[in-house]
């Protein structure tokens, strides 16, 4: 069909429909508060605004785009049906591969959506709680704050926020990656004062390393009692290295601020509370649940050297597995030789490798912004397939996590990092990762 064709049809029952009504419905401009969901837990809010209107430009562009569909069907290439692929099945020869369950409430994670929980089954052997799992969500204040009033110092937890989710887990076959025990962002203040409340001072170091021995006992005997080979590793410490705001006297640049805020961590136990998280981990967790110290920024030199002089100190003493790398990448950086050379550097140490928060976003969402994004997450599978034992490489890469799965999957999610669209429609990025792996399998 031609475009002017097109116009002029478009013009002739635009009359006729006309002849039958006095107006036609317009749609309402709107403007809704939107959030996107960080590594932090925070969430920062924008204002967007949309107008819809029907206009000469748009008519031929949807001519263009009926002429561009007539051609692609007589050319015999119709769009691929991905119904039958498994990501998980393609990745099988080199790692499990994971899935974000978004989410910062009961109510709006993505267990409650059926469609998500159902395409995750499909692609995923591997899931990471986003958020629900951290400790903000879990420490029970007036439950601690009752244990201190009958002589009990431990703290009070509740595990609300992550039944649901462990519980799908295991009725479905799905293994969780545990995120996580350690972290000084999204660890309530009060935790970590005198009378489990917010104006109280700093605790010791004694009665600080006895709250964080509780809290890792408890939630790792909840976690395998309740709910038995499901969590398969912990992220045990997170974000513990910061070459901006190092200890002096900390040979792997532990953190002593977050901004202008003190780590509560460091405060009150000192550089030593990354080594005994992981030694109070490894005293509860099952045999087979491996720990791991996860970071973000791991290709930068700096870091890449201290994590690497952390994690080779933890080995030593037999408290560590693996290290996790964040993946929070754009379209132009990091370039992926600096990516190759932490996996390298991290590989010497016989650690498995994961890649635990995979999140390469766009500024803009259009077609051409959509393709640099498929071929940044290319250019990083055919890495990470070459880097891997599997693919001939130094590392023992064991799991792959995309920190989600579907763009805006509820009202406020503005992430556009994801393999699917809001219509659960496979993005480019997504062909171009099953097209890594078929390309290896031929």
């Amino acid at each position: 069909m031609k475009r002017t064709g097109i116009i002029y049809s478009a013009i002739v029952l635009a009359l006729i429909a006309g002849c039958g009504k006095g107006s036609a419905d317009v749609a309402p401009t709107t403007a809704e508060s939107v959030s996107t969901e960080r590594t932090t837990g925070e969430e920062t809010n924008v204002e967007e605004g949309s107008s819809e209107e029907t206009t000469e430009a748009e008519v031929n562009e949807e001519a263009s785009e009926e002429d561009n569909s007539e051609d692609s069907a007589e050319s015999g290439e119709p769009a691929r049906d991905y119904s039958d692929v498994s990501l998980k099945d393609l990745a099988a020869d080199y790692f499990t591969f994971g899935v974000g369950i978004n989410g910062s409430t009961l109510e709006n994670q993505t267990l409650n959506i059926s469609e998500y929980m159902e395409l995750s089954k499909q692609h995923f052997n591997s899931c990471t709680m986003t958020n629900l799992m951290k400790s903000g969500y879990i420490l029970d204040q007036m439950g601690s704050i009752k244990n201190l009033e009958e002589g009990n110092e431990e703290p009070a937890l509740n595990f609300m926020s992550i039944d649901p989710t462990l519980k799908w887990c295991s009725e479905n076959g799905m293994k969780m990656r545990g995120h996580t025990l350690v972290w000084h962002t999204q660890a309530p203040n009060w935790f970590f004062r005198e009378g489990y409340v917010d104006e109280g001072e700093y605790v010791d170091k004694e009665t600080m390393l006895l709250r964080m021995e509780s809290y890792i006992r408890q939630l790792l005997t909840h976690v395998q009692e309740e709910y038995p080979g499901v969590i398969y590793c912990w992220d045990v410490v997170n974000e513990a290295v910061d070459p901006d705001s190092p200890d002096p006297d900390s040979d792997f640049m532990c953190r002593m601020k977050l901004g202008n805020d003190p780590n509560p961590w460091f405060e009150t136990i000192g550089k030593d509370y990354v080594e005994m998280a992981f030694t109070y981990a490894r005293k509860y967790a099952d045999s087979d649940v491996k720990l791991f110290y996860n970071d973000y920024n791991t290709f930068q030199a700096p870091k890449t050297e201290s994590i690497y002089t952390l994690c080779s100190s933890l080995k030593e003493k037999g408290l560590i597995d693996g290290i996790g790398m964040q993946g929070y990448w754009g379209i132009d950086y990091p370039p992926i030789s600096d990516i190759q050379a932490a996996i390298e550097k991290f590989s010497e140490l016989g650690l498995e490798i994961h890649i635990t928060e995979l999140s390469v976003g766009v500024d803009k969402e259009n077609e051409v912004m959509f393709e640099k994004q498929a071929d940044k997450y290319e250019e990083i599978f055919n890495l990470l397939c070459d880097m891997d034992t599997q693919g001939g490489g130094p590392a023992n890469i064991t799991n792959v996590t995309v920190f989600g799965l579907v763009d805006h999957y509820r009202d406020g999610d503005t992430t556009n990092s994801r393999l699917f669209d809001k219509d659960y429609s496979p993005k480019p990025a997504f062909e171009k990762i099953v097209n890594v792996f078929e390309s290896r399998q031929n």
